[in-house]
């Protein structure tokens, strides 16, 4: 009978693990650039995989930094050159890689202020001359970007006196917001959202650049199913109207 007992308990047990498991969250760490659509759809996305999800936010080379010091995770969605870097390093499992967004480059300013012009490159440059200080993030993904169009622009040494670098967009959109900078340029995805913040607009053709988002599963992930199935979901036809309301397009 105490044996019957034992094992009852231990069936009872495993089954106690089991049920934990299944219920356990799945630990996302993610871009700034691609917040606004992982809360706006967080929601959904539960629902569809059926767990609940733990998510981080930074940015992109900031995440992985942490996932190269041993940081534990299920899914990746950061920058596709980052995921590509992780995926070469055997961070992100084979063959999950899966491109999900792209986004280009704006302009915000203080909500309530006027909009400078910015529909042509003359434009943009007066607009740029003009300005008492900017602001951007000193490791987002849109810096190398800002750097090659002041250059393109004749005006890189005038604005490395004007500029401003915080850590993110978060910091560099609360600069704007309080009044300490006058335009923040970072991705559309990350002014949309932001407190405080009007979007001016995206860059001209001649100077934009999109930045494409992917997201991976972890090689060492004990939610392979459930990172699949976010996965699937997060690429799939659904998500397009909350991309494209949070000024990102399907790759």
């Amino acid at each position: 009978m105490a044996m019957k007992k034992r094992s009852v308990a231990v069936v009872l047990l495993l089954a106690a693990f089991q049920v934990a498991a299944q219920n356990a969250p799945v630990h996302v760490l993610a871009s700034n650039g691609i917040k606004a659509v992982i809360d706006e759809l967080k929601p959904q996305a539960e629902r569809a995989i059926g767990r609940p999800l733990a998510i981080e936010f930074d940015t992109s080379s900031s995440v992985k930094r942490r996932i190269d010091g041993g940081a534990a995770f299920d899914v990746a969605i950061l920058t596709s050159d980052v995921i590509g870097d992780l995926a070469k390093a055997g961070k992100i499992g084979a063959g999950t890689r899966t491109e999900i967004a792209r986004c280009g480059i704006g302009i915000g300013v203080r909500a309530g202020a006027a909009k400078p012009d910015i529909r042509t490159m003359e434009a943009l440059k007066k607009t740029f001359l003009a300005a008492k200080s900017i602001v951007y993030a000193q490791d987002g993904a849109s810096k190398t970007y800002i750097l090659a169009m002041f250059e393109r622009l004749g005006i890189a040494d005038v604005m490395k006196a004007k500029t401003v670098l915080e850590q993110g967009s978060v910091q560099s959109n609360a600069r704007v917001a309080e009044g300490s900078a006058g335009m923040v340029l970072t991705l559309v995805s990350e002014i949309l959202p932001a407190k405080g913040i009007d979007l001016v607009g995206p860059l001209p053709t001649e100077v934009q650049h999109y930045v494409d988002f992917a997201e991976g599963i972890a090689a060492n992930s004990k939610n392979i199913d459930a990172g699949k199935r976010l996965t699937e979901f997060f690429s799939s036809p659904a998500v397009a109207s909350t991309l494209k309301a949070k000024g990102m397009v399907s790759p």
